[in-house]
């Protein structure tokens, strides 16, 4: 038996010796690499919320008859900000069967609640068959301030 050599592990004999670490360049890299995403995250993240916000809220609907409903809903945005919302009214299976965009302009601080931010509007949509329910599908801001 050698006695100069060290004991070799249980561990070692079963799994190998253990392998080097990462050169210092390539921890390097991972740690600039990571450094570099968080920068860009963080930037669409402060991008996405200093685009102005719209939100909508359904309140009711009627079904006048085969060709006709009304549609009830608030929108909260910023006072001198126009928007648009799309309304729709579906049958029982789920489609649609009426379908309009509705332009909400500028308001005055007056006007609605919350210092005029949230305002009532009903959008009246012609169907092309007897509806069952009806909606905001979605609103978005088209301009703020006078710019587009």
């Amino acid at each position: 038996m050698n006695t100069n050599q060290p004991p070799v592990s249980r561990v070692a004999n079963r799994y190998g010796t253990p392998k080097p670490g990462l050169p210092g360049r390539t921890k390097k890299r991972i740690i600039w690499g990571a450094l570099a995403v968080a920068v860009v995250t963080i930037g669409v993240f402060t991008v996405q919320t200093s685009v102005p916000e719209v939100t909508s809220k359904d309140v009711g609907f009627n079904i006048q008859d085969a060709g006709n409903a009304n549609v009830d809903f608030d929108v909260t945005k910023a006072p001198d900000a126009t928007v648009q919302c799309a309304v729709q009214v579906l049958n029982e299976t789920y489609a649609v069967v009426g379908w309009e965009i509705v332009e909400i302009g500028p308001n005055s601080a007056d006007e609605g609640t919350d210092g005029g931010r949230t305002t009532a509007h009903r959008a009246q949509i012609r169907t092309e068959s007897v509806g069952v329910s009806g909606g905001v599908n979605a609103c978005w801001v088209i301009e703020e301030n006078g710019s587009a």
